[in-house]
């Protein structure tokens, strides 16, 4: 996991940035005739058959190889040495503070997308009007003694979405992201109630406040504010079924209630959240708390009352996480040392870096052997990892010495790369180390190898785990190339981070070996791993536009992400 220190060394770009942007226009110019012949044969050979389908597939495959071998781009895209990313960051934070805020440009690779005017001007809103309603000021505490009333008013100038700990770090992220973007939907200030083993992980990410909800100090009136399980009394479903709250007008007469929690976890126990007449009933709650470990923003697009406002905050869907990602969270300065030493010690002097994170889960286990193969397999498919001589592609074992295989990244110069492995487990570092250990790369490439931590489980409870875990995200986000793992919040976040359209390996469902061993994301959007489905309701946006932007993940069946 990786993190960095103040930042004097501007890493190596990839290519001279003109060079870079001639190639962009190339490959741009190269998509749209690609598509413009797809489309054509579509329309000749398939205009009412069962084969459209298929045509759509290759436009969309077309699209992504133009793309520059899996990087998103657009026009007007922030430019390295833009430490406001475009308009994206407001200007005149502390910088000793938080250094990663103004320093990441320096070692993130791609700049794909632009914030939006519209977004631009939403979020300086929106933190104008954090600070109006944060905690410490008296609309703050005006909304808290309305909370202990024991229920809501239409008078309130501020109502809040916080956000609970919900599952792992990755998991945390992506749910953090989705909580903003909804608060920022729903003109409601966004409040973290962090718990011990994350409180020195992110910076405040808003000017001149903050974002912690106080609950250490006892004042806040919500007893046991973290539930233990995701079946919760007062969420919106039970307070539905219960008829204390309700799109009909069967409410009780106590009035609307001060606070409802809100279940969209990997059981999504409140599944109406995501229809439009339930959000006008929700809009009259001052406080709703958010207990979801899931990137749910895609699912946001099928609420009618939602979508043109995604439309114009996000002309690319594709964005969504990325943007926000860059301006919500920033890496606290341990953390950000970590990573940035880590990079400038190993990363730094090579031309190009490609991090693989390697992840299984309990339901998708394989030996080891299997795991290494699929790896290989899926490098020699997308063109990933540099190719050796003597056959080592066949070569699955261990050993070889550490010093010897780390050397080469010291050399640097215009025909090396380093591989960067996240994973639990040092047996696939070991692999591949002995891999370029054992045979030299083709064409006289230097390759390194390095892996910062192996902590054999996952400790999300601690805090030392956690920042390390966090400095590796940001290590892999400074990539030119990922190799992630499928369904994996780690891999989601460090893609999005990074601007990149990762290779995704396979899950093993069954214990079995996939084929094809992996794919190459058509957009570096997070999959939505529990989307709602069979929900009934009363107002829905144009079913086209949600299939055309809201389609199933490349690496679950059962989730949704963003597309254009």
């Amino acid at each position: 996991m990786t993190t960095s220190g103040a930042a004097r060394m501007v890493p190596k770009p990839v290519e001279p940035w003109p060079m870079r942007e001639k190639k962009a226009y190339h490959r741009a110019l190269l998509a749209g005739s690609l598509t413009t012949l797809l489309l054509l044969a579509c329309f000749v050979l398939g205009r009412q058959s069962a084969s459209s389908a298929a045509c759509w597939l290759q436009i969309d495959l077309a699209k992504l190889t133009a793309m520059n071998n899996g990087r998103a781009g657009t026009t007007n895209a922030p430019q390295r040495g833009d430490e406001l990313l475009g308009g994206l960051l407001p200007a005149g934070m502390d910088r000793r503070a938080c250094r990663s805020r103004y320093e990441s440009w320096r070692y993130y690779k791609y700049f794909p997308y632009a914030a939006s005017p519209h977004l631009q001007r939403k979020l300086r809103a929106y933190e104008a009007r954090h600070r109006r309603c944060a905690p410490g000021t008296p609309l703050y505490a005006k909304s808290v003694e309305q909370l202990r009333s024991g229920r809501s008013a239409d008078a309130m100038e501020c109502s809040y979405v916080v956000w609970l700990p919900f599952d792992g770090l990755g998991n945390r992220m992506l749910s953090m992201v989705s909580g903003f973007l909804y608060a920022l939907l729903t003109d409601r200030v966004f409040l973290v109630a962090l718990p011990p083993d994350s409180t020195d992980l992110f910076c405040e990410p808003f000017p001149g406040t903050t974002w912690r909800l106080p609950v250490d100090d006892g004042d806040f009136p919500v007893a046991n504010l973290v539930p233990r399980g995701q079946d919760i009394e007062r969420s919106y479903t039970r307070l539905l079924d219960g008829k204390v709250i309700g799109p009909d007008a069967n409410a009780t007469a106590a009035g609307v209630p001060p606070y409802v929690y809100l279940s969209i976890g990997w059981q999504l126990k409140d599944p109406l959240f995501f229809c439009g007449e339930h959000q006008l009933v929700l809009g009259k709650v001052n406080w709703l708390l958010l207990y979801s470990d899931l990137y749910f923003a895609p699912s946001l697009y099928a609420v009618a009352e939602f979508q043109d406002e995604l439309r114009r905050l996000f002309p690319a869907k594709e964005s969504v996480s990325h943007l926000l990602s860059r301006y919500l969270l920033h890496p606290t300065n341990p953390v950000w040392s970590l990573a940035t030493r880590y990079y400038r010690s190993y990363l730094a002097p090579v031309k190009r870096r490609i991090g693989v994170q390697i992840r299984m889960f309990r339901y998708g286990t394989i030996p080891a052997d299997d795991m290494f193969n699929q790896i290989l397999a899926c490098s020699r498919q997308e063109n990933i990892l540099p190719e050796t001589d003597d056959g080592a592609e066949d070569d699955d074992g261990g050993g070889g010495d550490k010093a010897v295989a780390t050397r080469s990244a010291d050399n640097g110069g215009s025909n090396s790369t380093a591989i960067l492995v996240a994973s639990l487990y040092a047996d696939y570092y070991e692999r591949l180390r002995s891999r370029y250990y054992v045979h030299a790369a083709k064409g006289g490439e230097r390759v390194a190898v390095f892996q910062p931590s192996h902590e054999e489980r996952q400790a999300t409870a601690n805090m030392a785990h956690n920042q390390r875990a966090l400095a590796e995200i940001y290590l892999l986000s400074f990539s030119e190339e990922l190799l992630t793992s499928g369904t994996s919040t780690f891999g989601y976040v460090s893609s999005n981070l990074a601007g990149v359209r990762p290779t995704i390996l396979l899950t093993a469902y069954g214990h079995k070996v996939p084929d094809p061993p992996c794919r190459r994301a058509v957009s570096m959007e997070p999959c939505n791993l529990t989307p709602p489905k069979g929900v009934q309701c009363q107002s829905k946006p144009p079913k086209e536009d949600v299939e055309r932007h809201v389609r199933v993940c490349e690496d679950s069946k059962n989730g949704v992400k963003f597309f254009d």
